[in-house]
């Protein structure tokens, strides 16, 4: 038998990917929520069983304090695996709470990677995630072929953490893009643009992005189904500017933004995607940006 692979957290994200490892390798597979956990042929009752099943753990988990716990906590990983295993935390994380496990994990023989990943749902159900890996050199060896089920780059850009500082600063260019994209749009609408038209003329010159191609249709067909969340952008946000205040990097326009994510949840749109956060400007004008 090959080495088995963990997988904790199957929501939106994380279910597609366990299904790409799943396609390739051997997975057990555990959620808080066991109905998430049909489908797969290898399930854990607890995450202890699944950490004695496991060498190699891969997480995918909504807040930095349940990677932690997941992790350190009672019953968690570092208890049940045994020495030599690898946790893989695929989630967004403070990287201070990576720092914190991964010298916990080496003194009882294990090791930690960070290893957070961007391209959404579509690139989870796809395989073509980017995932920026925080860790050991020789642990990223030993598990790049699992990573590379998941992902079409996967990058080694440095030591504990410093994957999670990379998602970190991929987020804060996201979430202002999503901002500045809803901003731009209001007033080309209010001014009196098709948003159709605006659409067609800009998306080939240097406002065309990935989140351009993402919000616009969200925008005219009136479709905020989340694959990411404005309450995950609102909290990734949030742990960029902590990472800004520990390190005593001025970053003002994310401040920014994030009052504007916060606004949004505070409007009750925290479980819409994150192109949403759009209808503050159109309840503030009495517009409303849609396709005819």
């Amino acid at each position: 038998m090959g080495t088995v692979i963990g997988f904790v957290g199957l929501g939106v994200m994380g279910r597609p990917m366990a299904r790409r490892v799943a396609s390739r390798l051997e997975v057990v597979v555990y959620d808080v929520d066991s109905a998430r956990t049909e489908g797969f042929s290898g399930r854990a009752a607890s995450l202890a069983e699944l950490g004695r099943r496991a060498s190699i753990v891969l997480l995918s988990l909504p807040s930095s304090s349940v990677v932690r716990s997941a992790i350190l906590g009672e019953g968690g990983l570092a208890e049940s695996m045994a020495s030599g295993g690898v946790i893989v935390d695929m989630s967004t994380t403070e990287p201070a709470v990576i720092k914190e496990a991964a010298a916990a994990l080496e003194a009882r023989g294990l090791s930690l990677l960070d290893a957070p990943v961007s391209g959404g749902e579509k690139g989870a159900i796809d395989g073509t995630l980017s995932i920026m890996v925080g860790g050991r050199s020789e642990v990223f060896s030993r598990c790049r072929g699992v990573l590379e089920t998941m992902g079409s780059s996967v990058v080694l850009v440095g030591g504990a953490g410093m994957g999670q500082v990379a998602k970190l600063v991929n987020n804060l260019i996201v979430g202002v893009t999503f901002a500045a994209v809803a901003e731009g749009f209001a007033l080309g609408t209010k001014s009196g643009l098709s948003p159709d038209v605006l659409y067609e003329a800009i998306r080939g010159g240097w406002a065309g992005s990935k989140v351009l191609e993402v919000s616009v249709p969200a925008f005219l067909k009136r479709d905020f189904t989340p694959g990411g969340t404005v309450d995950i952008h609102w909290k990734d946000l949030g742990y960029a500017l902590a990472q800004a205040r520990e390190t005593d990097v001025p970053v003002p326009v994310t401040a920014v933004v994030h009052e504007i994510f916060k606004a949004a949840r505070a409007s009750g749109r925290g479980k819409l995607s994150q192109p949403a956060i759009i209808q503050l400007w159109e309840e503030l004008l009495g517009i409303e940006v849609k396709g005819e």
